[in-house]
């Protein structure tokens, strides 16, 4: 079947089942999107209820790790000046975190001043990330993919889902900490044929940060620059999730039900799960202007996952959408 559909597949088994899913983030340190994981599995920790009453949407790392607090305010420029990246994008995150609400502003003598509006908590209680590759007969790079992950350890697991039958030569050629899930979607089985060996998260890593004709370039990540990654990480899960763009406003769109967690995106002309960012639109062979079926990423999400739409007795409008 198509990695896509397999993809959406598997992360509506696992929010079925609990945690945050979320898909296609960038899982690197010196580079964020060097590689990317296809599926981030957050287990909530100690602080979670915490974390869902600040706001729906990620809050970006660099505020987090600055010296604001709550109990004070501090000029806004001084915090600019205090982040760790370059001042176009320090003033860019600040903007980011009053936005979604983490971090309050007033004015004093002609001055902005900025707060916390709340401490921010430990509620990441563990990462997982999956790489998914239904067919193992065509593997491409994902012995060398999750080799780097594990050299890494920037998650507290790797896991390779798949939904090929899994041979003795198949994991005797994927590094030995990696897990093996053989997931079937037609049934919603997920065989666990490996478990993962949690990654020392706590000790510094190594980074692929580039490849040559018979040499890779690495890199030692230290333990402070992984724990603000992990961070990074599970703040952009938190705020991304795993469902794709709406369908398009097409007369084969249609919702195909699955695992109990609301329809994913489908066509009724090719008769299979479509992503409708790409497979969708005028371009399409088969597309016939129509009304798209109702769907709302954050409803469904809300309604299926520990995730909270609108923290803090925060409202927003839900209209047509209680057939979900």
């Amino acid at each position: 079947m198509r990695e896509w559909a397999f993809e959406l597949e598997l992360c509506a088994h696992l929010e079925a089942r609990g945690g945050l899913v979320a898909r296609q983030l960038g899982a690197g340190v010196v580079r964020p999107g060097g590689r990317v994981v296809d599926v981030l599995r957050v287990e909530p920790g100690p602080g979670f209820a915490a974390r869902t009453g600040l706001t729906a949407d990620a809050i970006p790392e660099p505020v987090v790790a600055a010296d604001v607090g709550v109990g004070r305010w501090r000029e806004r420029r001084a915090v600019v000046r205090g982040l760790d990246a370059r001042p176009d994008r320090a003033r860019a995150a600040i903007e980011r975190a009053v936005e979604v609400g983490f971090l309050e502003t007033t004015r004093r003598r002609g001055r902005t001043l900025v707060r916390q509006v709340a401490r921010y908590p430990d509620w990441v209680g563990g990462l997982t990330a999956i790489e998914n590759k239904p067919d193992l007969d065509v593997p491409g790079d994902l012995s060398t993919q999750l080799r780097v992950d594990v050299s890494l350890a920037l998650v507290d697991r790797v896991v390779l889902a798949t939904a090929s039958y899994v041979t003795r030569a198949h994991l005797n050629r994927l590094p030995d900490p990696v897990g093996v899930w053989r997931f079937d979607p037609e049934t919603d089985a997920l065989t666990v044929v490996r478990e993962p060996t949690p990654l020392p998260v706590d000790e510094p890593g190594i980074e692929l940060v580039d490849r040559h004709p018979g040499r890779d370039d690495v890199r030692v990540v230290g333990v402070e620059a992984k724990a603000r990654a992990r961070r990074r990480l599970a703040e952009r899960a938190y705020g991304k999730g795993w469902r794709p763009e709406p369908p398009a406003g097409c007369a084969h769109a249609t919702l195909q039900p699955t695992a109990g967690v609301g329809g994913l995106p489908a066509c009724d002309h090719f008769d299979r799960l479509v992503d409708p960012g790409l497979d969708c639109g005028p371009a399409c062979p088969a597309f016939a202007p129509g009304v798209a079926p109702p769907w709302d990423r954050r409803v469904l999400r809300d309604r299926h996952s520990p995730w909270v739409a609108d923290p803090a007795g925060r409202t927003r409008t839900q209209g047509s959408l209680d057939r979900f």
